[in-house]
């Protein structure tokens, strides 16, 4: 694997909080790699690279997101919400906000999947297809800015101040326990 001079070294799980947020950065990255294909190719017959990136992203969305998607609502959200029940209030509207948008995305990824692996079957979308994943990816775009901003800008750091060693410990081992390895 090579190595970038000077770029952020990702998280463990002894740091569940930066994790999430590493995994932000893979969302954004992997949503960038579907929408480009979308939006460049159009349907259109793929290139090597091009069809292993789409298989890539595709497999990213279908097999890792949802282990972030509990990592936050089994993890990281009910401890926040158990150590500070009410002074946080404001912020608990918006993480319900937040699992609704994790429901949205969840049923967004599934047409874009299905749509997707199509293209790498047939070899090719037929036009109509191609808009509408244009417009599936548009709307993930959309939601995952909104979302991962919050996330990243208020919800995480909240956590951080909030949750004690042991409970980011806790988070961490479950983590690690959703990937299959030990904590």
């Amino acid at each position: 694997m090579p190595i970038t001079i000077g770029a952020k070294q990702e998280s463990d799980f002894t740091d569940p909080i930066g994790m999430l947020g590493d995994c932000h950065r893979r969302i954004e990255r992997f949503l960038l790699v579907i929408k480009k294909l979308a939006s460049e190719r159009q349907g259109a017959a793929l290139g090597g690279q091009e069809h292993n990136a789409l298989e890539a992203a595709l497999r990213y969305f279908r097999e890792a997101a949802p282990k972030h998607t509990a990592d936050e609502e089994e993890s990281l959200f009910p401890r926040m919400r158990a150590v500070d029940p009410g002074g946080t209030e404001a912020l608990f509207e918006r993480i319900d906000a937040l699992e609704s948008d994790h429901r949205t995305a969840v049923k967004l990824h599934a047409e874009v999947d299905v749509l997707g692996r199509r293209w790498l079957g047939r070899g090719q979308l037929w036009r109509d297809e191609a808009s509408h994943l244009q417009a599936l990816v548009g709307q993930l775009a959309t939601l995952y800015e909104r979302h991962i901003a919050l996330e990243d800008t208020e919800v995480f750091p909240t956590a951080s101040k909030l949750l004690s060693a042991s409970d980011r410990q806790a988070i961490g081992a479950e983590m690690a326990a959703r990937r299959g390895l030990g904590g």
